[in-house]
């Protein structure tokens, strides 16, 4: 699998609060280095280097940071974005030994024969279904691998389907997740439609009995229909 090396240079940062608004509007993305129980070292780096690192790494390809006079093997803990204009607003990285092992999210995805493109229940007309798209590991920074693969091939008929242990896992890799835990399952199409129309149908009911519900709710919690043990009328609540 392709390990290239994946490096970023950024600089430390003095701006932080609500003046970081202006660092992103001169292009720059505020972001914090944690060392291992050592104080956090907050940068800044320019968007595109940093909006790259994180689409080419995501959270488990290692990172080699330089920050001024110091370097860091780091993976990207978090990153956040606009909700509105979808840009990259913050970045945290976490150090690590290049020695020891680190805990990784690692992106799961199908292997097709040469010359295919689906599997063969897809080419059959079946629909697989995905149930899991990425898996814990754990392994030194430079065992991580950027996905774990499985064979697609074996999804032929209905039923049929591939878990965590299916999975293609090189030398020096150890797969946390629960080995019987389905990635893909192959269905038949109407069946699929069907069960995705009596769950919509499920939900609507709920909600429609949540609605009936509220007016009773609302009366009781008004004093209209609320009674003391002896039969009488129970008190309005005075306002506070």
């Amino acid at each position: 699998m392709p390990h290239d090396s994946i490096s970023l240079t950024v600089e430390p940062r003095k701006v932080t609060g609500k003046a970081v608004r202006q660092l992103r509007r001169d292009g720059h993305v505020p972001a914090v280095i944690h060392d291992h129980g050592k104080d956090s070292l907050i940068v800044q780096g320019e968007y595109l280097p940093m909006l790259r690192v994180w689409q080419q790494a995501g959270k488990h390809h290692p990172v080699e940071l330089r920050a001024g006079d110091q370097t860091f093997t780091a993976l990207i803990k978090t990153a956040e974005f606009d909700p509105k204009k979808h840009q990259l607003t913050h970045i945290v990285f976490n150090a690590v030994d290049k020695n020891q092992k680190v805990d990784a999210e690692i992106p799961v995805r199908p292997h097709y024969d040469e010359d295919n493109e689906s599997s063969p229940a897809e080419r059959n007309g079946l629909i697989v279904l995905t149930q899991l798209e990425a898996v814990h590991v754990k392994a030194v920074p430079s065992k991580l691998p950027d996905f774990l693969e499985y064979n697609a091939e074996k999804l032929i008929e209905i039923g049929d389907h591939v878990s965590v242990a299916d999975l293609m896992i090189p030398d020096g890799v150890e797969v946390e997740t629960e080995a019987g835990h389905a990635i893909a399952t192959v269905y038949e199409p109407s069946a699929l439609a069907a069960a995705n129309e009596a769950a919509a149908g499920e939900a609507e009911e709920a909600e429609e009995g949540e609605a009936e519900s509220e007016p009773a709710a609302e009366q009781t919690e008004g004093g209209a229909s609320a009674s003391t043990d002896s039969g009488k009328p129970a008190e309005e609540a005075k306002p506070e």
